[in-house]
């Protein structure tokens, strides 16, 4: 392998996030984004970053994602970094659903791409729009190694105790129905970065993760692997999100259906886009909400309530699943920047050593950074996520042993 560039793609049903790294040092060559692909309205937004360029957007009709990444290429040819460049070691494809085959990153062939279609049913948001993305970059560059990285892997180490759910064996095993977990990338990063705040290595240490952004999860972390996670068969299960309702009694969906007289596809709709913070106050802006809680709003207390009751059910579980914790790490946009969540979460917890110091999570950074007292038994940590990094950091690993 004589390059040491990797493209990162993350193909959406309508976008592609995208970052172009050095793996020398990690660096970020480009950044960009393509949304409202197939509209009218679509708009390209990149930023060359090796040599201080400015960030240039274009806006209008982008018809497909083939059409979005030959845009992204040329944006990159204007900056000297094509993806025509010998430098270019690998693409890395971020794919969130690679059920229980798929526990590390994965050279893409024809059997790869046919497992990841095989998988839709269960993923049926996500993993056709990889599959577009995958597709239209080999097209480009039919030459170039193109890697999957799965956000399902970092929890296939689970026990079948934490992965099953307590259904019927055969039914479950017919229609794949068990716990895979998503946000796995992420959760894989910001523990070992945890552990490396803390000076110790991934195997010495036991972290719960708590990725909290508009989709949120929990991770219970030994010792590196992943022995517990809260989203299940799909991103709706665990914790309360911005607009997914995460836990509920299943009967739900069965009184909503007889009773109410909803659809299937109006009680997805329902539980997956109008619950959660915004079907309680309408607002899934944790600032909103916040200030909006400050201002004396009951309906966004209530929802700021409801959203941290449920996170300290998590980290009360997962301080149980893994006997003893090292450390608690915050991350995601709300986890890295809502200092109030943080304070609340962790709030008269301190019999199990949880606290947080009010000056160090008040301020504000970019980096790694504890935020307990001095000297507190279980650390408290934000730790901001990289996903790109991370899926560039497995994927020029995978191509290098080739």
């Amino acid at each position: 392998m004589t390059g040491t560039r990797v493209l990162v793609l993350n193909s959406g049903s309508s976008s592609v996030k995208y970052q172009l790294l050095d793996m020398r040092d990690s660096s970020r060559l480009a950044v960009g984004l393509v949304e409202r692909i197939g509209e009218e309205t679509s708009r390209l937004k990149h930023t060359p970053l090796a040599n201080g360029g400015e960030a240039r957007e274009q806006t209008g009709p982008i018809a497909d994602h083939e059409a979005a990444l030959k845009a992204v290429a040329e944006e990159l040819d204007k900056d000297g970094l094509g993806l025509g460049s010998p430098e270019l070691a690998a693409i890395g494809h971020r794919v969130v659903h690679g059920g229980r085959q798929f526990t590390e990153p994965t050279v893409i062939d024809e059997r790869v791409l046919a497992e990841i279609e095989r998988l839709i049913p269960v993923a049926p948001l996500h993993n056709p729009a990889n599959l577009t993305g995958i597709r239209t970059a080999q097209a480009l560059r039919p030459d170039l190694p193109q890697v999957a990285v799965f956000d399902t892997a970092f929890h296939t180490t689970m026990p079948e105790s934490a992965a099953r759910y307590a259904i019927d064996v055969e039914t479950a095993d017919e229609h794949r129905i068990r716990r895979y977990g998503f946000h796995g990338t992420s959760h894989a990063y910001v523990s070992r970065a945890t552990a490396k705040l803390l000076g110790k290595a991934p195997e010495d240490v036991n972290v719960i993760v708590l990725h909290l952004g508009n989709g949120a999860s929990a991770s219970a972390v030994r010792a590196g692997r992943c022995v517990d996670t809260s989203m299940g068969l799909t991103p709706l299960e665990g914790l309360v999100m911005g607009t997914r309702s995460g836990d509920l009694d299943p009967a739900v969906i069965f009184h909503l259906a007889r009773v109410g007289g909803l659809s299937m596809d109006d009680i997805d709709t329902l539980l997956n886009k109008k619950s959660g913070l915004i079907g309680l106050c309408g607002d899934n802006d944790m600032r909103e909400i916040r200030r909006r809680v400050d201002e004396g709003d009951e309906r966004a207390r209530l929802a700021f309530d409801i959203y941290i009751h449920r996170l300290r059910k998590y980290i009360g579980a997962y301080y149980a699943v893994l006997g003893r914790v090292d450390a608690i790490a915050f991350t995601a946009g709300v986890g890295e920047n809502a200092a109030p969540v943080r304070e609340a979460a962790v709030a008269g917890l301190e019999g199990l050593g949880l606290a947080v110091d009010a000056e160090r999570n008040g301020a504000r950074s970019d980096e790694p950074r504890l935020i307990s007292p001095e000297g507190a038994r279980v650390a408290v940590a934000v730790v901001p996520t990289d996903e790109e990094l991370e899926i560039a950091t497995q994927t020029y690993a995978l191509v290098g042993s080739l």
